[in-house]
């Protein structure tokens, strides 16, 4: 049976425009000891998806409308709040996005932490004390006994971040979902803090969900990366099959964008053209329609299902009329998406036609009128 197992889920916010679709639809699950990379571009509803785990949304204006979450045998959906709490911080815990907004201002580093143990291991306070320096010395805090009663703010985002997966790991859970654990941290800091989830994931068997929109970071953190789009789930494979044989447009569009330093740079890095879809009111069919240059009228029409692709593993599925051998679709694949990058020449055209009016500007006197403009027209 396997540890996680998310069904159907449907997470809905209630505003005066209208019902935001946030998470529609959204199945996967995940084994003991696994770890699971979510991956997309703001908004599609990665941390959406890992609060109605921990069944923190904020109701209202949010609300689960469908689905379930079963976890260790139990859908937390259907337990009351009491019971959700046990389990939230000693079963399932979080490492927030932002580390300053997280930890509490006016509490020090040291009571925090060891707040969870006294709450749910049943420590008296010197016990959880004690274990808390153990927790900052493990995620590598200088001097983590002088430390316990500095403040958030005596702390750099670094540090701050390390308290954040101390106090996840306080009482050694089952499941830890990561939120972007490395937002606005420099290379160096990121790469040391992916190393302790990486070596804690190795040796408590503890299940990762990696919540990012950097797909380098994916790549060397998890065994499976799901692909998120508008509320919903476009493309689901292994980590080396994803980044080998990717099955969805808008999948190539995320690693046209990535800088690679292991080839010689020959093209200019292709951009997602367009924004994400108004999630009140969606396009009718596929959702990344309106942004494909692949697109074709069944794509407005009928939205694709996720299922397997041709060509790849069986356990690759993707959401795309293209990549399916079904009737109407098809027509993508056997393309090879690294030789085909798309409308460059286009991109290039606009490029060039923006840069020579800035320098038609540049030249032009205050006084003067733009080309093909008479003076009288102009008055």
């Amino acid at each position: 049976m396997s540890l996680l197992e998310v069904k159907d889920l449907k997470t809905q916010f209630f505003t005066r425009d209208g019902v935001v679709r946030a998470v529609d639809g959204v199945s996967f699950q995940l084994d003991a000891g696994e770890t699971l990379g979510i991956v997309g571009e703001s908004g599609c509803g990665k941390s959406v998806t890992a609060l109605s785990l921990m069944r923190l949304i904020p109701q209202p204006p949010g609300k689960i409308t469908e689905g379930s979450i079963m976890f260790d045998g139990q859908d937390v959906l259907k337990m009351d709040d009491d019971d959700v709490r046990g389990i939230r911080g000693n079963n399932i815990a979080m490492i927030f996005q932002d580390p300053m907004t997280s930890l509490n201002p006016v509490l020090t580093i040291s009571r925090q932490i060891s707040e969870a143990l006294e709450l749910h291991l049943k420590m008296d306070r010197s016990e959880a004390r004690r274990r808390t320096v153990e927790l900052l010395e493990l995620v590598g805090i200088p001097s983590a006994k002088k430390r316990l009663d500095d403040y958030p703010h005596q702390f750099s985002g670094g540090m701050r971040q390390r308290v954040m997966i101390a106090m996840a790991l306080s009482c050694n859970p089952k499941l830890i979902l990561a939120d972007e654990p490395t937002t606005a941290l420099d290379v160096t800091i990121q790469a040391q803090v992916l190393q302790i989830l990486k070596d804690l994931a190795r040796e408590f068997r503890t299940a990762f969900i990696l919540i990012t929109h950097d797909l380098g970071i994916v790549a060397g953190m998890t065994q499976r990366v799901h692909v998120m789009y508008a509320g919903r789930i476009v493309e689901k494979a292994d980590t080396g099959e994803l980044y080998a044989n990717p099955k969805m447009p808008y999948t190539w569009g995320l690693l046209r964008s990535i800088p690679r330093l292991d080839e010689v740079r020959k093209e200019k890095l292709v951009p997602i053209e367009g924004l994400p879809p108004d999630l009140i009111s969606p396009p009718p069919g596929c959702k990344f329609e309106p942004r494909c240059q692949y697109r074709k009228e069944i794509c407005h029409e009928r939205e694709p299902d996720l299922i397997p692709v041709p060509n790849a593993k069986p356990d690759h599925e993707a959401r795309c009329w293209g990549t399916q051998r079904v009737p109407g679709g098809g027509w993508l694949v056997d393309l090879d998406w690294q030789s085909e990058i798309g409308d460059m020449a286009v991109l290039e055209q606009i490029k060039a036609e923006v840069a020579q009016v800035a320098a038609e500007a540049e030249r032009a006197t205050p006084g003067d009128l733009p080309p093909g403009v008479s003076q009288k027209e102009g008055i």
